[in-house]
């Protein structure tokens, strides 16, 4: 799918700069990074979930430990 991504001139250029020094397009530098993005925040989301869900019934547990 084509998109159109708009950059402030300063990221536009670092952009330029990273693509150039890993002689990568830009395209391929936004892409890997993009998806190291939903990656990280997924995998995050992820364990908030469980944290939320399973903390509760180690609480009394955890606390005793903690002591």
């Amino acid at each position: 799918m084509a998109m159109t991504l708009r950059l402030p001139a300063e990221d536009s250029a670092a952009l330029a700069r990273t693509a150039e020094l890993e002689s990568r397009s830009q395209n391929d530098v936004i892409v890997t990074a993009l998806r190291e993005y939903i990656e990280r925040n997924s995998r995050a989301a992820l364990i908030d979930q469980i944290m939320d869900s399973e903390l509760p019934r180690y609480a009394e547990a955890l606390e005793r430990l903690g002591q």
